[in-house]
């Protein structure tokens, strides 16, 4: 038997994981994340492995800190 979940509040379904990253600004995460990542690698600070974060956010486009503070550096859709 199949059951389809409907979420209770529909506003709060469109916000989840909605991308709020402009281009610019997951080039230079993925960009950043690399380097901290290559510098733990290469016998860095254990600390630069929180590099993987940043990667992982570009990557995806969605920042759950941006959501919480209010920030969208992706630019608006034109009509």
């Amino acid at each position: 038997m199949l059951v389809k979940y409907e979420h209770p509040n529909e506003a709060a379904k469109e916000a989840i994981m909605k991308r709020n990253e402009g281009n610019l600004d997951r080039i230079v995460r993925v960009g950043g994340g690399a380097a901290l990542v290559a510098w733990a690698a290469l016998g860095g600070p254990v600390w630069a492995w929180i590099g993987l974060i940043p990667i992982a956010t570009g990557l995806i486009g969605f920042c759950p800190a941006y959501t919480l503070i209010g920030i969208n550096t992706c630019p608006m859709k034109k009509d």
